[in-house]
């Protein structure tokens, strides 16, 4: 039995989740919307809420080195802590938004936007 397993397979093995996980919070952060797939953006909205808020809450090197862990690029953890700590200070939690936008054409996945608040 899967009790309280919450991680999203997508259909891929361990290595290839894990790579698009990383690669879809790093586009969040630096572009701060996607356009993805429903199933996407549902399996990263948790990951990126988490980033936020281990640089908030955290001592600032540990808070860094686990960041740079998780995301393997320093660019994003650098906009992190330089930009949406200081926005998100004030805030409890609730730091994404899905927003739905129809289907896509090819195979028509429902396709939604993930954006920082």
């Amino acid at each position: 039995m899967r009790h309280n397993v919450k991680k999203v397979k997508l259909g891929t093995d361990k290595d290839h989740t894990t790579a698009l996980m990383r690669n879809l919070a790093m586009s969040v952060i630096i572009y701060d919307k996607i356009k993805t797939t429903s199933a996407k953006a549902k399996a990263v909205q948790p990951f990126v809420e988490r980033l936020i808020e281990i640089a908030k809450k955290g001592p600032k090197m540990q808070a860094i080195r686990q960041i740079e862990s998780l995301l393997q690029h320093e660019n994003g953890s650098r906009k992190i802590f330089d930009v949406l700590v200081e926005k998100y200070k004030e805030r409890a939690g609730g730091y994404t938004r899905i927003s739905h936008l129809g289907y896509r054409s090819g195979d028509n996945a429902p396709v939604v936007q993930l954006e920082l608040v």
